[in-house]
């Protein structure tokens, strides 16, 4: 967005350096409706560029990538379990098959307490994996984008399960000595959509302070939410979430916008909480024997499936392009007015977007929304090829698929990518983003996870 404020102040000085000179002039009066009307348009002008809403841009992202030595294969998951002495041999088979059909693959990451026999989860090795995952994003994400911590003035944290005194945000501002007015902020229970909500909650920010940068940090923390009981409801996250964390820099900086990757254009956020059946399918709680966990409910899949046409349903009307848009008109007006039974028409959002980067929450969660969207395999390959290669790291996995699209050079400017993120409570939340620039391959060198491994991807995944 042109910033207009400048040039309109240049114009104001060189109409009020002239008034003196015309002010006895004989054609002054002949003049002065032009100069009268030349004026409104300018204060309308200053005006309008004055009250419009900065645009914010995506500078750049990071995304940690730990080290080989905390990968877990499928193999190193099983012996870890058996090690625990904690759950029965039933429990052990189950979560064999879930793992068998989760859609991971053997190098995912898991905390370092986890790797041990048995596993060794504490408050300490919770801070470690903490700081591990968050300075290291962090450190990447000032070291590609060339800014000093001290010039953020808004720092947002996203964890759901983990929340220590001082808080991860406190930690942040301790590590890297920030000023003191600082704004920071510390969200948690949010679940794996977190990071669509501090992108929402970083632009209303970055509206009431101009010139300013934000930087957003989505993780999520294993080490002590791991289950140890044997209630299969409560299993499944075991299998699936693995470690991992991003860092983002938001900007309100018009002279960021030649150096930033992209620009917010749409953000929808849907909460059904309201409903007991979505706010408590994914549910944090004691089991009958006082061993705390998160309870997913059979109806997981169908409540993501609800929330997202909600969701959708606001979406449509800002991003479809008009032919879409009669043709849901009229698939509801033959429902609704003549009651024809008919399948509702789901309208086409390959038309809106070229990349889409969907919550890697599970296989079955991408299968249903493939089919729901009439999406193909290419759609949804960064999300299934980042559930392999990193497993579900919750609010953080959007920026694992937006970069693994970066690594295959696919994203060229003007491009639309579109975030889909579920989170418990119950969410579903859209991010659009329009590429200002195409990003080239030697971006990709710097904080971008798949640099080691984008050669060997798409795999088949069985």
């Amino acid at each position: 967005m042109a910033n207009f404020k400048f040039p309109l102040l240049i114009l104001f000085v060189l109409y009020f350096s002239q008034l003196h000179l015309l002010q006895f002039h004989h054609d002054f009066f002949s003049f002065f409706p032009v100069k009268i009307g030349l004026l409104i348009i300018s204060i309308l002008l200053y005006a309008y560029s004055s009250t419009r809403s900065k645009p914010v841009y995506l500078v750049d992202f990071s995304c940690h990538q730990p080290t080989d030595s905390c990968k877990i294969s499928s193999e190193t998951f099983f012996n870890m379990a058996k090690g625990a002495q904690l759950y029965t041999e039933e429990t052990i088979q189950f979560m064999t098959r879930i793992l068998n059909r989760s859609g991971l693959g053997d190098d995912t990451y898991a905390p370092r307490c986890m790797l041990t026999s048995p596993p060794t989860p504490s408050m300490f090795e919770a801070r470690h994996e903490a700081e591990l995952v968050i300075f290291g994003a962090l450190n990447s994400l000032f070291k590609k984008t060339g800014v000093e911590p001290r010039e953020v003035g808004i720092f947002i944290v996203n964890c759901s399960l983990f929340n220590p005194n001082p808080s991860l945000s406190s930690m942040i501002v301790n590590r890297y000595k920030l000023k003191t007015d600082v704004k920071t902020y510390n969200l948690s229970g949010m679940g794996c959509s977190a990071g669509a909500v501090s992108v929402d909650l970083a632009t209303h920010l970055l509206k009431a302070n101009p010139n300013t940068y934000a930087v957003i940090v989505s993780t999520e923390n294993m080490t002590l939410s791991m289950y140890r009981g044997n209630d299969r409801s409560m299993l499944v996250p075991n299998c699936l979430f693995r470690v991992g964390g991003a860092a983002v820099l938001l900007s309100n900086r018009s002279q960021d916008r030649v150096r930033s990757k992209y620009e917010l254009t749409q953000l929808v956020r849907t909460h059904k909480g309201a409903s007991d059946k979505h706010y408590t399918c994914a549910d944090q709680k004691e089991d009958d024997k006082g061993i705390v966990g998160v309870s997913l409910s059979r109806e997981l899949t169908i409540v993501a499936g609800d929330t997202l046409k909600t969701n959708l349903t606001a979406l449509g009307p800002l991003v479809l392009p008009s032919s879409e848009k009669l043709r849901f008109i009229i698939s509801i007006v033959k429902s609704k007015l003549f009651r024809l039974k008919s399948s509702p028409y789901v309208p086409n959002f390959k038309l809106c977007f070229e990349h889409f980067c969907i919550h890697a929450g599970g296989r079955a969660l991408l299968d249903a929304v493939e089919k729901g969207l009439g999406l193909s395999e290419v759609h949804l390959e960064p999300s299934r090829m980042t559930l392999h290669r990193f497993g579900n790291t919750s609010s953080s996995s959007l920026w694992y698929e937006l970069a693994y699209i970066e690594a295959k050079c696919r994203v060229k400017h003007g491009d639309r990518v579109w975030q889909l993120a579920f989170g418990s409570g119950f969410k579903c939340n859209s991010i659009v983003w329009s590429a200002l620039r195409t990003i080239s391959a030697s971006e990709t060198l710097v904080g971008n996870p798949w640099g080691d491994s984008i050669h060997k991807y798409p795999v088949h995944v069985t």
